[in-house]
C-alpha cells in the first residue's frame, strides 16, 4: 500500500468534487460526522454506566469525542514522521500534510461507535440471542438466503455503524454521507463481512460489513489499494490508520474508565494513582511536586490521567512507526498497538483494573440486565410484525405496530422474496439499534403499557 492513495480524497456516489474554502476534504468529513443526527444521539448512549443519574460519567458521545481528540494528535504525530520519511514536500493545494493524517483519524474515531445500539455491547448481544433464541427470529433466520443469517446471528455494531455511514445518512443519495474513501477506510476496524469471520481463512474475530453494504466498501478498497485478504475472500488487509484510530479508542475509554470509576467510589485514589503513574511519559518526577500541591483528589486524578494519556501516545505512535512497514504490506498486528507498544504490561494492567472493579458495578450489571428485556421486547415488536407481514399472517395487533414503524425505505412492501425479507429486517435492526438508551426505555414502557400518553 502507498500512503498517497491511502489518503485518497475520492467520494463514493458523487460525480464531481470541490473543495470550500479554508477547508480541506477530510475536515469537511469531520464537519459531516459532527453534525449528523447520528453522532447527536451518541449523548445518550452507554458508554460504560447506563442511564447515569449524575452529568458527570462518559457518555458514547463525550468518550467519542475524547477518542478523537487523542486519535489527531496519533495521526498528527505518525503524519509527522511518515512524511518526513518519504521526503514528501508540504506544499501545495494537493501536497499531503501531517494535519491530513490527523482529521483522517480524528474523524475516524468520531464515528467509530455510531453503529452502536442502545444499551452497548450488551445490545448488541441482546439482537444476536433474539434472533438465536426466539421462536420469532428463528423462523425470521430459516427463511433469510443462507449467506445473509450471519449478519443477524452476530449483529455488529461496527458494520451497522458503516451502514449509517453509507446509506442511512442521506438515504436517498447514493454514498449515504458521501465520506472520503481514506476516512472509510480508517474507520473500518474489520474490514470483511460475516462469512469471513472465524473461519479457517477468516483474519479478523469480528466483521464490519453487512452483505448489503459489501459492494459499497469493495469500491473504497480497490480506490485505497487495499490488498484482498485471498482472491476470493471479501476480506480485506486493514487501512494503516485503523490501527491509530483502535489506539485512541483503547487509550481513551481505559484510562476514562478508571477515572469514572473513581468518581463512582469504585476504585480509590491510590489504586488510580499506581495503576497510571506506570504510564507517564519518562520525563524524569517533576510531576511529583505538582501532583503534591493539589488538595483534591478529583483534580489529582484528571492530572494523573491527562499524564498517562499523553506518556501512552508517545509509546502507541512508536509502535506504529516501528510496525509501519510490515501494515503497509498488508500483514496483520494481532491484538492492535496496545498489545505490541512499550507500555503494553503497564497498559493491560489498566484494563483488567477496568474490568475487575468498575465494569463490576451493581448498577451497570442492573441495567444491562434490564437492557435484554427492552431490546428483546422492542425486537419481538417490531421484528414478529415486520416478519409475519412478509408472510402474509399480521395480526390487528401487527397492523397497529406497524403504523408505528418507519416506512420501509430500501425494498417494496410487496416484495416477499428470502432477499426482500432480509433487507425488511435490516430495517428493523436499523430502527431498534438506532434509539437511545431513554427512547428504547420509553418506548418499551409505553408497548408494555406501563405508561400511556395523555391526550
Amino acid at each position: 500500500m502507498e500512503w498517497p492513495r491511502l489518503l485518497s480524497t475520492t467520494r463514493l456516489g458523487q460525480t464531481h468534487q470541490y473543495r470550500r474554502e479554508g477547508r480541506t476534504d477530510f475536515l469537511t468529513d469531520n464537519d459531516r460526522i459532527i453534525f449528523s443526527s447520528a453522532f447527536r444521539r451518541l449523548q445518550d448512549k452507554t458508554q460504560v454506566f447506563p442511564l447515569a443519574e449524575t452529568d458527570y460519567v462518559r457518555t458514547r458521545l463525550t468518550h467519542s469525542l475524547e477518542a478523537s481528540n487523542i486519535g489527531r494528535t496519533l495521526g498528527k504525530l505518525a503524519g509527522g514522521k511518515i512524511l518526513a520519511a518519504l521526503g514528501v514536500e508540504c506544499s501545495g493545494p494537493d501536497a499531503l500534510s501531517e494535519d491530513d493524517f490527523g482529521t483522517v483519524v480524528a474523524t475516524a474515531c468520531l464515528a467509530h461507535d455510531i453503529g452502536n445500539p442502545p444499551f452497548g455491547h450488551n445490545g448488541e448481544e441482546a439482537i444476536r440471542e433474539w434472533f438465536r433464541t426466539s421462536a420469532t427470529g428463528k423462523a425470521v433466520i430459516e427463511a433469510l438466503p443462507p449467506d445473509c443469517r450471519a449478519d443477524f446471528l452476530h449483529f455488529e455494531g461496527n458494520a451497522q455503524g458503516f451502514r449509517i455511514l453509507n446509506r442511512l445518512q442521506f438515504p436517498d443519495r447514493v454514498g449515504g454521507m458521501r465520506l472520503t474513501c481514506a476516512t472509510l477506510g480508517a474507520f473500518m476496524k474489520y474490514p470483511c463481512d460475516a462469512t469471513c469471520m472465524r473461519t479457517k481463512d477468516g483474519p479478523y474475530k469480528k466483521f464490519g460489513l453487512f452483505m448489503a453494504e459489501r459492494d459499497i466498501f469493495a469500491q473504497a478498497a480497490d480506490d485505497l489499494g487495499l490488498p484482498r485478504h485471498n482472491s476470493e475472500a471479501h476480506a480485506w488487509a486493514r487501512h494503516p490508520l485503523a490501527y491509530l484510530v483502535e489506539a485512541a479508542d483503547d487509550i481513551s475509554y481505559s484510562i476514562a474508565d478508571i477515572e469514572d470509576g473513581f468518581r463512582r467510589g469504585r476504585v480509590t485514589y491510590d489504586e488510580v494513582r499506581d495503576l497510571l503513574a506506570p504510564l507517564f511519559p519518562s520525563e524524569g518526577d517533576w510531576w511529583r511536586t505538582t501532583l503534591e500541591a493539589m488538595r483534591e483528589p478529583t483534580e489529582r486524578v484528571e492530572f494523573l490521567r491527562a499524564m498517562a494519556i499523553g506518556g501512552v501516545v508517545q509509546s502507541a505512535v512508536a509502535c506504529f512507526m516501528q510496525h509501519e512497514p510490515s501494515l503497509l504490506r498488508g500483514e496483520p498486528l494481532p491484538k492492535g498497538i496496545s498489545a505490541h507498544m512499550s507500555l503494553s504490561a503497564p497498559f493491560a494492567a489498566l484494563r483488567k483494573a477496568d474490568f475487575e472493579k468498575v465494569y463490576q458495578d451493581p448498577q451497570v450489571v442492573e441495567i444491562e440486565a434490564a437492557g435484554f428485556e427492552v431490546m428483546d421486547t422492542l425486537l419481538h415488536a417490531f421484528g414478529g410484525a415486520v416478519f409475519r407481514r412478509h408472510t402474509n399472517a399480521m395480526s390487528a395487533r401487527d397492523r397497529t405496530l406497524i403504523k408505528l414503524f418507519p416506512a420501509l425505505r430500501h425494498v417494496p412492501e410487496d416484495n416477499d422474496t428470502p432477499e426482500g425479507l432480509y433487507h425488511k429486517m435490516l430495517e428493523v435492526t436499523d430502527f431498534v439499534s438506532g434509539m437511545t438508551d431513554t427512547s428504547a426505555v420509553s418506548l418499551y414502557k409505553k408497548l408494555s403499557g406501563m405508561m400511556l400518553a395523555k391526550g
